[in-house]
């Protein structure tokens, strides 16, 4: 089965979302993480916190989230 992981900030408040989009409850491990299925796509939905907006300069964009462990990772989109 194809999965997607996406991290948001608030696992409760994006259910609704996904909700609507036709995807269903598989699995639920407290706050911070759910698995969604839907037509055999898996969907997980991770909570991370942000360290900051999106800051963009002359190479392109990049914000700073925190994984669930509290490491930290850099999302960069070069400029094209």
């Amino acid at each position: 089965m194809p999965i997607v992981r996406y991290l948001v900030e608030d696992v409760d408040a994006a259910l609704p979302f996904y909700a609507a989009l036709g995807f269903t409850v598989a699995e639920r491990w407290g706050p911070p993480f759910v698995m969604l299925a839907r037509e055999g796509l898996e969907l997980w939905l991770s909570g991370a916190r942000f360290r900051s907006d999106p800051v963009q300069g002359p190479g392109g964009r990049q914000v700073l989230v925190d994984d669930p462990s509290g490491n930290p990772i850099e999302l960069f989109e070069s400029r094209r």
